[in-house]
């Protein structure tokens, strides 16, 4: 979904192709400063109220079930909308009618104004946020260690600005990805509430990481075949 995002942001904004590493890399930047502020709230939350596992649970399903609600409606919108804190900065501070190669600041009628460039690098950290509503309950369901925490998101941000550039055509053929999503934040989010529960003193089984993980890795791979396969039918006459 992150990347799906990228895409659509970097459409909207329309960023020249000699610009595109450099946004990437200080978006994530941005989205990795603000996760790092959620992680830190995350863990010290953890320590002091086992039961917030219920909650992070809770979301979690909740989350699977919107998932399976967006994609029976067609899935991603095709278009990125800006959120009212990016709308309120640029009102605040004024944009470019252009890029200026990478500057991110430049006079304008005797005013200093933010460039295109600096509004997509804050649109790509801002939006990154809401993503981070789900994925980092979702990977305290697996290891409550904030360091482990903190540079699997660092991994994954700098793994997405790679991907980026590797596969983003190859999204539009992931047709299934948000079911597979879906069953994967279900699953967590049922995770956590048995963990809850455990922490409680109910005596109810536990899932394992390595039974964890082996299922993330089972439904990936079974969403990535089963969507390629369906794109490959949906080409053919």
């Amino acid at each position: 979904d992150n990347l799906f995002v990228f895409v659509l942001i970097m459409a909207k904004f329309a960023v020249p192709s000699q610009y595109q590493q450099r946004v990437l890399m200080v978006g994530v930047i941005v989205a990795l400063v603000l996760r790092a502020a959620f992680i830190a709230a995350g863990a010290a939350i953890i320590s002091a109220f086992s039961w917030v596992f219920y909650i992070f649970g809770a979301f979690l399903i909740w989350t699977a079930w919107k998932l399976i609600q967006d994609a029976r409606k067609g899935g991603h919108d095709e278009e990125y909308e800006e959120n009212k804190l990016l709308k309120s900065i640029e009102r605040r501070f004024g944009v470019a009618d252009r890029y200026h190669g990478t500057k991110l600041w430049v006079e304008e009628n005797g005013r200093r104004v933010m460039t295109p460039m600096l509004v997509v690098m804050l649109a790509i950290g801002f939006t990154d946020i809401l993503f981070a509503l789900d994925s980092i309950p979702a990977i305290y369901g697996l290891t409550q260690d904030p360091y482990i925490v903190f540079t699997a998101n660092a991994f994954a941000l700098m793994g997405l600005r790679q991907l980026y550039f590797l596969i983003g055509g190859l999204l539009k053929k992931l047709v299934h990805l948000s079911y597979g999503l879906s069953v994967i934040l279900g699953f967590i989010g049922v995770k956590l509430v048995l963990h809850a529960l455990h922490e409680s003193g109910v005596h109810v089984p536990e899932i394992s990481i390595p039974f964890s993980l082996g299922f993330i890795v089972l439904v990936l791979a079974v969403t990535t075949a089963t969507s390629l396969w369906a794109a490959r039918r949906q080409e053919q006459p």
